[in-house]
């Protein structure tokens, strides 16, 4: 399935149905008098966030949805029927914005939320609402009142717990690989990935989403490589896990070049707290790990994780430290947004 995360669609609610222009026709009633139903209401768009979809790809194909206009009044005071709603059916975290998209119209978070985006037009009026003591048989009808239409755009934000950062080949799809039933692609060459990844991680008799987008590379808030629009998916997320590889140029320059790249993009990604873990710690000694450890401390990490994506060493420390930021709905019985204190094991490099 191809990933898709932004679509442009036009949408419009139906019309409202024509009031009728009726006389009752009765033998022996030859003054019968106006009897002309109204019109039906139009059908409403409707925006439904349904569990199982992960993609905006039917958007590309499916492109203009319209709700069924109302049905036109008829005599013996009958309205006419109202239109079907038009129900679209989206994933979960999906956001719909305006035409510019710079405004956010419409958040749906939650599986089955149901919002009325774009109401129908109400049926116009049957001459027999016309009727009155000076106006015993009134011609005139409603028409019905128009839809309403727009063009507006779906974003898609993924819905996770954790997000994974990094630079390209920083070891994400490894570890995302280790921890969960993911099967990412893994490869020795830069941007490996290149839509975000979704996996479940359960660590002592507790589960998390985690979700993993593409490498970062300096200057992506201005289009450099795949650029920034990923991080959209892990606004949401309560902690983001940045690794960094311990065979990179300069592991302290890793650091400051994401952490420059969440300043700029913004959306509260570089309020949110960071586990900073040092992978690929098999491939080189003790000592190495203790120095870069030094080092990033020293460039501004409260804590290193020092971990191996492949043999999955040091891996329980990092997910015990994840867990504590996660909410009771998901951890345990504590209050939401209420963290656990940090057991006494320190996060000494390995």
């Amino acid at each position: 399935m191809h990933f898709l995360d932004q679509a442009k669609i036009y949408i419009r609610s139906g019309a409202g149905g024509t009031g009728a222009v009726s006389f009752r026709r009765e033998k022996y009633e030859e003054y019968g008098g106006p009897d002309g139903g109204n019109g039906g209401k139009g059908g409403d768009i409707v925006f439904e966030a349904v569990p199982g979809l992960n993609t905006l790809i039917d958007f590309r194909y499916t492109q203009h949805f319209k709700a069924q206009r109302g049905m036109g009044g008829a005599g013996k005071n009958r309205t006419g029927a109202g239109g079907n709603d038009l129900i679209i059916k989206v994933p979960i975290g999906t956001q719909v914005m305006d035409d510019d998209r710079e405004t956010v119209l419409l958040d749906l978070t939650e599986a089955g939320q149901r919002v009325v985006f774009l109401r129908g037009g109400d049926g116009g009026r049957g001459n027999l609402s016309y009727k009155s003591s000076t106006n015993r048989a009134p011609r005139q009808h409603g028409m019905g009142w128009p839809g309403e239409e727009m063009y507006v755009w779906l974003r898609l934000k993924l819905l996770a717990d954790v997000g994974l950062v990094g630079l390209p080949n920083a070891g994400k799809s490894t570890f995302i690989n280790q921890v969960s039933n993911t099967k990412a692609k893994v490869g020795d060459y830069a941007f490996t990935t290149l839509r975000p990844q979704l996996g479940v991680v359960r660590h002592k008799a507790r589960e998390f989403v985690l979700a993993d987008i593409p490498g970062l590379i300096a200057g992506a808030a201005e289009g450099a490589g795949v650029g920034d629009r990923f991080l959209g998916h892990i606004e949401r997320c309560r902690v983001l896990i940045h690794l960094i590889d311990i065979n990179g140029t300069d592991p302290a320059e890793a650091l400051a070049i994401i952490e420059d790249e969440l300043e700029a993009y913004g959306g509260g990604l570089e309020d949110k707290p960071r586990l900073i873990a040092l992978n690929k710690i098999d491939t080189v000694d003790t000592e190495l790990v203790k120095a870069f450890a030094k080092e990033l401390k020293a460039a501004g990490a409260k804590k290193v994780f020092p971990i191996s994506g492949a043999t999955g060493k040091g891996m329980d420390k990092l997910l015990d430290a994840v867990i504590s930021y996660l909410p009771a709905a998901t951890v345990t019985e504590r209050p939401v947004g209420e963290r656990e204190e940090a057991d006494e094991t320190p996060w000494s490099p390995i």
